[in-house]
């Protein structure tokens, strides 16, 4: 509404106020009204910059990891009277965005129609012969240059075994 009751203001003195507010189908109280308001938007404009302004100085003293609910806390510490909505839009408005922390993420994913895999050593982790109970696992840890990927093997017997790695990137 506002952009139409923007052209009208501007078109005004070439056509009459009534004539547009007809031919665009809105009231003409709703138009005047709008009029009247101008020095109320353009005080809230400069509030909303003043504090807008605050914001960014709060969220570059949090070396840039304050989100809403800190901005937030942080302005009413400092005696700022204002609602967590309006700081929230100012940031969103501004682009101002706190940090987030990263999401868990699981690289395997189990099928779930899949069977466990049987038990064949039976939770027996004993054994007399070199060579006849093997167990293993494997991991993978991030690194600067991707994942990398650690796969072991123990002999039961010697507790003995070795490791192989192998650096996977994504």
């Amino acid at each position: 509404m506002s952009e139409i009751f923007a052209f009208i203001e501007a078109e005004k003195t070439a056509h009459g106020v009534a004539f547009l507010c007809r031919l665009l189908n809105v009231a003409r109280s709703s138009f005047y009204a709008w009029l009247a308001s101008a020095k109320t938007r353009d005080a809230r404009k400069a509030a909303d910059d003043a504090l807008a302004h605050e914001i960014t100085v709060v969220h570059a003293t949090s070396r840039h990891t304050y989100g809403v609910p800190r901005i937030h806390a942080e302005l009413r510490r400092l005696g700022r009277r204002v609602n967590h909505k309006r700081v929230a839009r100012l940031m969103r408005e501004h682009g101002i965005q706190g940090a987030h922390r990263r999401r868990c993420r699981s690289l395997t994913r189990p099928d779930k129609k899949a069977r466990p895999a049987p038990d064949l050593i039976g939770r027996d982790f004993t054994a007399s012969v070199p060579g006849t109970k093997l167990v293993g696992d494997i991991t993978f840890l991030p690194t600067a240059e991707g994942w990398l990927y650690l796969a072991c093997w123990l002999d039961l017997a010697t507790r003995g075994g070795r490791r192989l790695c192998e650096g996977l990137s994504n």
